[in-house]
């Protein structure tokens, strides 16, 4: 049976039985160790890009001349504790992986007032490109977590192909960004949205504060000219006076319309699986493609349960890690 058809099936953990849990345990249980090897990548903007490599194995002796680059969700980072269980996973097959920390995420502030967003794509191509030239007889796959997933989709779509990545695995997309976002603005779901706002005006407020004692000016003036962000209470809200100016956009409408991963999925030539659980706290149900409109090289797991970058089925059994190896290691 190939890896395109192989489906899992997934039972949560008796004591995680609903989307909450499943998503709040793998956000808060201990983490895994790992020891990783920095590597940082400068960008044509003059910022840079860290990679956090599993430090056991020699990415040029990696097997079957696999690389494997990870993207992480909103507000991680390569010591979330999914990107962890991820790089053990494929080191005990002798598979090296990278985690790519967006910008200001590798604990290190970045140079520049923007940071990442959903639709970031500039950055993982130009990370991929160095990459390429590094590697040039490695074939990679990437792995994308909620926000890192979205930015996955829409890069490969915009991409379509290329010689060099063999697949792709998509994890808790936030396929509508506007549907999304909305979703995170009533009932228990309110307590994410809230939850990373505060972190993400923490952030910027941190990173004001870093260029105005560094003496960087030009971008403490652009962190500036936002405002005061105490009043924000929702992501709509930081994506409107936050992320939308410091990236381009008009607003949060225009920034979700322009950088949701449905409208780039037809265009994925890769092959491809998302996986997805139909009680996600953060995603609602009608956010999700349609599966009989994917392309044929694109599948979609969907599952009853498993929250949001969940799929807990035990305390030993890392089932969506094992999912995600086993689709590459069957190819």
């Amino acid at each position: 049976m190939s890896a395109g058809t192989s489906t899992m099936e997934f039972e949560p953990a008796w004591w995680l039985p609903e989307g909450h849990s499943q998503t709040l345990w793998r956000k808060l249980s201990p983490p895994a160790r790992i020891a990783q090897r920095r590597q940082r990548i400068e960008l044509r903007d003059g910022d840079f890009i860290d990679l956090d490599w599993v430090q056991q194995i020699d990415p040029a002796q990696s097997a079957d001349s696999i690389l494997v680059i990870i993207q992480h969700g909103l507000c991680g980072c390569s010591g979330s504790p999914y990107v962890v269980a991820l790089q053990r996973l494929f080191a005990t097959h002798g598979v090296a992986s990278a985690a790519l920390n967006f910008r200001s995420c590798s604990g290190d502030f970045n140079r520049l007032a923007k940071a990442y967003h959903s639709g970031i794509t500039e950055d993982t191509n130009e990370v991929f490109a160095h990459l390429c030239a590094q590697f040039p007889q490695h074939k990679f796959v990437f792995v994308g977590y909620s926000l890192g997933a979205n930015v996955l989709l829409k890069w490969l779509g915009e991409m379509q192909s290329h010689p060099q990545i063999r697949q792709a695995i998509a994890v808790s997309t936030p396929f509508s960004l506007a549907q999304c976002s909305r979703a995170m603005l009533n009932g228990s779901s309110r307590w994410y949205g809230s939850y990373f706002v505060r972190r993400l005006v923490r952030d910027v407020n941190s990173k004001k504060q870093h260029f105005k004692l560094t003496g960087n000016r030009e971008q403490w003036q652009r962190l500036e000219a936002l405002g005061d962000l105490r009043s924000i209470r929702t992501i709509w809200e930081f994506d409107d006076r936050v992320t939308a100016p410091l990236h381009g956009f008009k607003h949060a409408q225009d920034y979700y319309a322009r950088c949701s991963s449905d409208r780039f999925i037809d265009s994925i030539r890769v092959n491809t699986l998302l996986i997805q659980s139909r009680n996600d706290p953060m995603i609602p149900p009608t956010a999700l493609p349609l599966p009989q409109l994917l392309p044929a090289n694109v599948q979609m797991q969907l599952l009853d349960h498993g929250g949001h970058v969940g799929f807990i089925s035990g305390h030993r059994d890392n089932w969506l890690e094992q999912r995600i190896v086993r689709f590459v290691l069957a190819d």
